[in-house]
């Protein structure tokens, strides 16, 4: 066996942790990754979804070459294509689009399956060049980001909550979708005794990891802070003279919280009146209190409701002022992540519309849009799965008339609607750098590896078809360096950078003196949605453990280790449908249907029923695709709301049996 040699990198997915890791190669394969043991956040552990990230490089399934649709959309038949007649097909295709319709008829969809700013980003400037359609929005914490536009802060250093003294873990379960940030509340305990709770309705494993766990009914989340915010004004608990200092409204503030008594709270959420009155108290006590927010109770048409009333308590209890109180959502370094887009590309004189990626369906179905979506590129996202309302977004991707290309390691489910199909480099096999959304820290990921078969990165991909669709401006021939270093802020160059593998920057901390926020809830203290009819339960659908949105679902490992798509309900739900534990049942609403394995258990609350991790459509069977049941609803800011789901649940039989309920699913599927 020859020498180890050793590489630096990071994770390239769309976590808060952005961890940094070492790949271990031997005779030109890397072996394995190991987390970084200097690295302050990474701290040499890794989760498990990456721990063996090799095994995604070198899958058996994994795409080598670029290929070329055979049969309908959506079967997943494709040949292989050479480079040159990919990348020709695509321009030509691309070009007539935007002589016969414009080129506001061409769309570019991409998230965060990399956030690096070579594979996230570079490819942006062929479509800020052309004068394309532009994606807006997002699917994830739109409503904190809508919120930070108003004033209200994302967050502080998460390392600083080793100085809290409470942590309220409101609607986040983060020893499986952030576990890194474990460690720091873990020192809160050592350093200070600190308490823990979770608020969240289903007891996850940080939920029961925490002092408490408090099983509120979803959605009920403003209600909760409205209660808790009366209780501290009404016992003179509130810092008032922090909160007229911040806020422009604290008098409609209280007028609107005053009518929730801890009983009329209590009855709402499904706790006990005590309970409302107990967290009020011990976090105005609290010097500092953090609340660490998911996004999970932000993903509803009140998704902005819920980021003030959880700032409101916030600001009334004066955490602010402490270091390690306040509220905790998003942090990032400082890091241009636009610039290697370059929307300076945009021709003079043009502004191309924006069309909301989260209403990627609506945009592709919509008869009225004019002019209509004829080509598009999709890559580090796999919508078909991901985004709400899914049928409709397949429904649009086996449009004849719509020429799509999507940029992929595997054939997902999106993939299979594809005319051309490009292949990817992994994280293993190309230089990139990232940032992060729940750390101050810049990480540099060099390759470890030359790329296997013909993958390309998305730099080399933006340089292949620059000029076959006639761009010629610089930036079109910038080496993936170039791109990745043009994001550093001011004091930070791309060497030092590589040399010590990642970098943090200083973020000031939030002044909120004299920054009038306004807090009081907008329409008044938002309430949760009934069941569209009786007998509907509420769907929750958390992260899985072992898959990261739908990136892995499709690997034996973590496969193996989630199981399969299984559904909690409590033993009281499940008898009043004549359901047992154990049996394949059928989930379904106007959507579809979709089938999982029914688990009887008391993890979950009376009302609602929880369906872990965004599954595929494998070719062997239907697939357990929630987003199918997902509505096209969304909150003021644009955030998806993919917590208001409500769908019956039936054995299996009977759901084969019903036809009234799968149109949606099945002309989706249809090829």
């Amino acid at each position: 066996m020859g020498e180890t040699r050793t590489v630096k990198g990071c994770c390239p997915l769309d976590c808060q942790d952005t961890c940094s890791w070492i790949a271990e190669v031997e005779q030109g394969r890397v072996v394995a990754v190991r987390g970084a043991k200097d690295h302050p956040f990474t701290r040499g552990a890794l989760c498990a979804k990456v721990n063996d990230y090799p095994a995604r490089t070198y899958a058996p399934d994994r795409l080598l070459h670029p290929l070329r649709r055979v049969g309908p959309k959506g079967a997943g038949q494709f040949e292989p294509i050479s480079w040159d007649a990919a990348l020709d097909l695509i321009a030509q295709r691309f070009k007539a689009i935007a002589a016969t319709h414009g080129p506001e008829a061409l769309l570019p969809h991409r998230y965060l399956g990399s956030m690096g700013m070579v594979q996230c980003r570079s490819l942006m400037r062929l479509f800020h060049a052309l004068g394309a359609s532009r994606a807006g929005g997002g699917i994830c914490a739109v409503s904190f980001v809508a919120s930070a536009a108003e004033g209200l802060p994302l967050g502080f250093d998460p390392e600083d909550i080793a100085d809290s003294r409470l942590i309220l873990l409101w609607g986040v379960n983060i020893l499986t979708t952030c576990h890194h940030h474990w460690h720091f509340i873990q020192e809160a305990r050592r350093r200070h005794n600190a308490r823990v709770i979770c608020l969240d309705p289903v007891r996850t494993r940080t939920a029961r990891q925490c002092d408490e766990h408090v099983a509120l009914r979803p959605g009920t989340d403003a209600v909760l802070a409205a209660g808790m915010a009366r209780v501290m004004l009404e016992e003179g608990l509130a810092d008032l003279d922090h909160a007229r200092a911040v806020c422009a409204d604290l008098d409609a503030l209280a007028q609107e919280v005053a009518p929730w008594t801890p009983a009329r709270v209590a009855e709402l959420c499904g706790i006990a009146p005590e309970t409302v009155v107990r967290l009020a108290r011990e976090f105005a006590a609290a010097r500092p209190a953090v609340i660490r927010a998911g996004v999970g109770a932000q993903q509803s048409v009140h998704g902005e409701d819920f980021v003030r009333a959880v700032h409101a308590l916030a600001v009334l209890g004066g955490h602010w002022r402490h270091r390690g109180g306040g509220v905790l959502a998003i942090a990032r370094p400082d890091l241009n992540q636009l610039y290697p887009e370059r929307a300076d590309l945009i021709p003079a004189g043009r502004s191309p519309r924006v069309l909301d990626m989260a209403r990627l369906g609506e945009t592709l179905t919509d008869p009225a849009l004019d002019p209509p979506i004829h080509g598009l590129m999709v890559w580090g996202t796999n919508p078909a799965v991901v985004q709400p309302d899914a049928g409709r977004v397949r429904q649009g991707l086996a449009r004849e008339d719509l020429f799509t290309v999507v940029v992929e390691h595997f054939l997902t489910d999106t993939a299979r609607f594809a005319d051309v199909v490009l292949p990817s480099t992994t994280q293993l096999e190309h230089f990139d750098v990232l940032g992060a959304w729940g750390h101050h820290y810049i990480s540099v990921n060099l390759p470890a590896v030359a790329p296997l078969g013909e993958a390309r990165s998305h730099g080399e991909i933006m340089r292949g078809l620059a000029p076959r669709l006639g761009l010629d401006h610089p930036a079109m021939r910038e080496s993936d360096e170039e791109i990745a270093a043009s994001a550093l802020p001011p004091g930070l160059d791309l060497a030092t950078l590589k040399q010590a593998g990642w970098f943090k920057t200083a973020r000031p901390p939030a002044k909120l003196v004299g920054a009038g926020l306004r807090l009081a809830p907008r329409d008044g203290v938002a309430l949760p949605p009934s069941p569209p009819s009786p007998g509907m339960l509420r769907l929750m659908t958390p992260k899985a453990h072992f898959f990261l949105n739908s990136s892995f679902v499709n690997q034996p490992r973590q496969r193996r280790a989630e199981g399969r798509p299984t559904l909690d309900m409590t033993a009281a739900d499940a008898a009043a449908r004549g359901l047992r534990d154990g049996q394949v049942v059928r989930l379904r609403n106007a959507g579809g249907v979709i089938p999982a394995t029914l688990r009887i258990t008391d993890a979950v609350v009376a009302g609602a029923v929880s369906l872990p991790g965004k599954w595929w459509s494998m070719p062997e069977d239907q697939g357990a695709v929630s987003n199918l049941l997902c509505p096209g609803a969304w909150s003021p800011g644009g955030q998806p709301a993919f917590n208001e789901i409500f769908v019956e649940v039936v054995s299996a039989e009977a759901g084969r049996a019903d036809t009234t309920a799968a149109p949606a699913l099945a002309s989706a599927e249809a090829p």
